[in-house]
């Protein structure tokens, strides 16, 4: 294997969730993600992290493919997902292509579908190359207000599979503010030896979505993610991660949430987003 299928294949994160590398030319890809019980939300659908997480992967692999082994670190500078339908079930493809490649950024969109071709998500990301070049100083995080309530759905959100795979915990879920925590697993790294973008990813878009819940208070609501943006400012590092969500605006049944993803030992911000979220009341 060269270094670009060895970093899938060695990620434990990526190994984790089952993701393959099926087919690879000069410029594209293709990766295969099998159903597993533990990448689910309740009622076998695929969680949103996962769809993200394959974006992710196949454009920093073609990336990684184009600048070549000594352009690294690497790092999803921007990225938009757009949810287009559940996944129930079901094994699932990502065909990834490389748009354009530039002197240190290449760009790149992944269709994810079906086998039977079923459109589930589509990807554009931008990812960066820093040519060895040191970590920037990164934003610091000024936290949240402080307190600690998890509301009635926080406590349980641990045992949807995905998000308990991750060990992702509520610290607080009520008046349209979230604070979610993710520690440091084995599982959930690159083979890099950071926190694996697919898993920052996955905290960003849970963080959002339980900011939403937090606005609209539990019931028996119809809910998904029509789409996140997300920025990977650098690489997460090795250590517990703590994401702040907040409701920016309610227009009846979206909801926009902002997200910063904050390393916890030293309160930088490694990565921002904001989650558009639908609840059906």
């Amino acid at each position: 294997m060269d270094f670009v299928a060895r970093w899938i294949a060695e990620s434990p994160y990526a190994r984790f969730l089952g993701v393959e590398l099926a087919e690879r030319s000069d410029e594209a890809l293709v990766l295969r993600l099998p159903y597993k019980d533990e990448n689910s939300n309740p009622g076998k659908a695929l969680h949103g992290g996962c769809a993200a997480s394959l974006g992710a992967i196949g454009a920093q692999a073609l990336a990684r493919a184009a600048l070549g082994p000594d352009t690294g670190t690497w790092h999803t500078a921007g990225l938009q997902v757009s949810y287009l339908s559940a996944a129930i079930g079901e094994t699932i493809l990502a065909r990834a292509r490389l748009l354009r490649r530039g002197k240190e950024m290449c760009f790149a969109e992944v269709e994810i579908a079906t086998e039977d071709e079923r459109p589930i998500a589509h990807v554009t990301a931008a990812v960066r190359a820093r040519f060895g070049a040191p970590p920037p100083a990164l934003p610091k995080s000024g936290g949240d207000h402080g307190r600690a309530e998890p509301g009635s759905m926080g406590p349980h959100i641990g045992a949807i599979p995905f998000i308990g795979n991750r060990g992702i915990r509520v610290e607080h879920m009520t008046g349209g503010t979230s604070r979610l925590v993710m520690p440091w697993r084995d599982t959930n790294a690159d083979q890099d030896g950071n926190v694996h973008e697919g898993a920052v990813l996955a905290l960003l878009d849970t963080t959002g979505a339980m900011a939403a819940w937090a606005e609209t208070g539990a019931g028996r609501y119809k809910a998904s993610t029509p789409a996140i943006q997300a920025q990977i400012l650098a690489p997460a590092g090795q250590g517990e991660l703590v994401a702040y969500g907040r409701c920016v605006l309610r227009d009846r049944e979206l909801l926009w949430s902002d997200v910063d993803v904050v390393r916890r030992d030293d309160a930088a911000i490694c990565a921002r987003g904001t989650v558009i979220y639908r609840i059906i009341t």
